[in-house]
């Protein structure tokens, strides 16, 4: 007599000493640092980054502490972290896992990916590493894009809970608070799903020299982006690159006809 088919999902939750694992993908981008002033190139083909300093996208910073915390509450067991982009991703990824993820994977290609490239290979990781929860920032701060998540999501055809403040999991779900314009929104959404992390979520730890030192000796996993199938040919074409224009200075008004009179011959705006 023949078997039912075992469902795929079994496969993220193995039983380990009696327990069900669960498996938490983190995606994280090397960025500019967010606290670093950047120029447009000479050429304005794009923005310089020779010789500045590069750090973990701050969205995807919140995303990993949110994944180490719900390993540290038992609701998973393992948190892996993803790059991709050049070789130096790996210092990153070595971030990420000083502050306390188990493992990490870096995809190199020649340059940054757009979105829809990056969700593909995502998409790809994820077939690989079957996890029960992706979850990444909402967008990252060099690009602004806020696509790659929406886009996994869709490609995997998995639910999504995106701009999360709040994450809980319980039962084979994830109930994700998100702030909407009229106040706050929750959804509950089966697992495996995509969440994307906003900066309410939480705030995220530093990583001690302890647990810096102990990250160089986690394991890393190097792939090429053309061992999982992907193309990452560019498909958009930047234009040009420019500061924008200065702002013009303020004037003093003497009294609130003035004002009245300045925003309506002057600014006409009423």
């Amino acid at each position: 007599m023949q078997g039912r088919p075992q469902d795929p999902a079994s496969h993220r939750r193995q039983r380990v000493s009696g327990k069900k694992t669960m498996k938490i993908l983190v995606p994280v981008k090397r960025v500019v640092d967010y606290n670093i002033k950047v120029r447009p190139k000479a050429d304005g083909t794009g923005v310089e980054t020779a010789g500045l300093k590069m750090s973990m996208n701050p969205f995807d910073e919140i995303a990993v502490e949110e994944a180490l915390r719900l390993r540290e509450k038992g609701a998973a067991t393992e948190v892996v972290a993803v790059s991709i982009g050049v070789q130096q991703a790996q210092d990153t990824l070595r971030t990420a896992m000083a502050m306390g993820a188990d493992r990490a994977i870096l995809v190199l290609t020649e340059e940054s990916p757009e979105p829809l490239a990056v969700a593909k290979i995502l998409k790809a990781i994820v077939e690989r590493e079957t996890p029960d929860l992706v979850i990444l920032g909402k967008q990252a701060i060099d690009d602004d894009m806020n696509a790659t998540g929406q886009m996994l999501a869709g490609l995997l055809g998995w639910p999504q809970g995106t701009f999360a403040s709040k994450v809980e999991l319980a039962d084979g779900r994830a109930e994700v608070a998100r702030e909407v314009d009229g106040g706050t929104e929750v959804v509950s959404i089966a697992l495996p799903a995509i969440v994307t992390a906003d900066l309410r979520l939480n705030e995220p730890r530093y990583a001690s020299l302890p647990n810096i030192m102990k990250a160089k000796k986690k394991p890393l996993e190097t792939l090429q982006a053309s061992d999982l199938g992907v193309d990452t040919t560019r498909r958009l074409t930047v234009v040009s690159v420019a500061e924008p224009p200065a702002r013009k200075a303020g004037v003093k008004v003497g009294s609130v006809e003035e004002l009245v009179e300045k925003l309506r011959n002057e600014a006409k705006v009423i």
